[in-house]
């Protein structure tokens, strides 16, 4: 269903366009009808999903699922951390991580797995200090969303976290990378983030970043919502 985003003073609201009803032949409720395991490795599995189309038709679809899910509301999360100092615009830190898929490098805000009983939150906190060593508080935590429906089922949770930059553990902070070996990028000013990409979001691994969708979605809204004032906040 098409839906728009539209800002109102303080607050951005979400509508939903209205559709025509549903012709008789589109009625058919669409279901799981089975799940077929095809491969699995450590960290995901792939799937034959056999599912019900609004036709009534039967189809199939290949799925690729996480290994590592055990109950959290989530298999991830991914954190907008927002640097704030004294006389200083506020920051954006961002991570630069190697993607074997892609072949290169990504921009990508800080992000990783829940751990089996740790809430969202407290994952947050924890893969932002290990990827950026920064310490910060939540301000707010998304639902549950989805981050390749067409492909997967893995969800994420989108939490944004404060950082105080004025306190000491702030003002050198150290990263504590794992196996994974994110790299942090610099703390980039909102507008520079858009500027960095030419606001064109271009996927080059052979040479430069391509951007995590995410982050020029982010970007994006922020360039069409703010416009001016955005790009000259640098």
């Amino acid at each position: 269903m098409p839906c728009w985003i539209h800002k109102t003073p303080g607050d951005y609201k979400v509508k939903m366009a209205q559709q025509e009803p549903a012709e008789s032949s589109q009625n058919t409720k669409q279901s799981i009808i089975s799940e077929e395991l095809i491969s699995e490795g450590k960290w995901v599995k792939l799937e034959k999903t056999t599912y019900r189309d609004p036709t009534g038709k039967t189809r199939t679809w290949e799925t690729v699922k996480r290994t590592t899910r055990k109950g959290q509301s989530a298999d991830g999360v991914a954190v907008i951390p927002l640097l704030q100092r004294t006389l200083h615009y506020e920051c954006i830190i961002l991570v630069k991580q190697f993607r074997p898929p892609m072949g290169g490098y990504c921009l990508e805000f800080p992000a990783g797995l829940i751990d089996e009983n740790e809430s969202p939150e407290a994952a947050a906190l924890r893969e932002l200090e290990e990827e950026t060593g920064y310490k910060g508080d939540v301000a707010e935590c998304s639902p549950a969303v989805c981050m390749d429906p067409g492909l997967s089922n893995c969800t994420t949770h989108i939490v944004t976290v404060t950082i105080n930059g004025d306190d000491a553990e702030n003002v050198r902070p150290k990263p504590k990378p794992g196996d994974g070996g994110t790299c942090p990028a610099r703390g980039l000013a909102l507008s520079a983030v858009w500027c960095s990409g030419s606001g064109r979001g271009t996927v080059n691994c052979s040479g430069g970043l391509a951007w995590c969708p995410a982050l020029f979605s982010f970007a994006l809204c922020l360039f069409r919502i703010c416009g001016s004032d955005f790009l000259t906040k640098e």
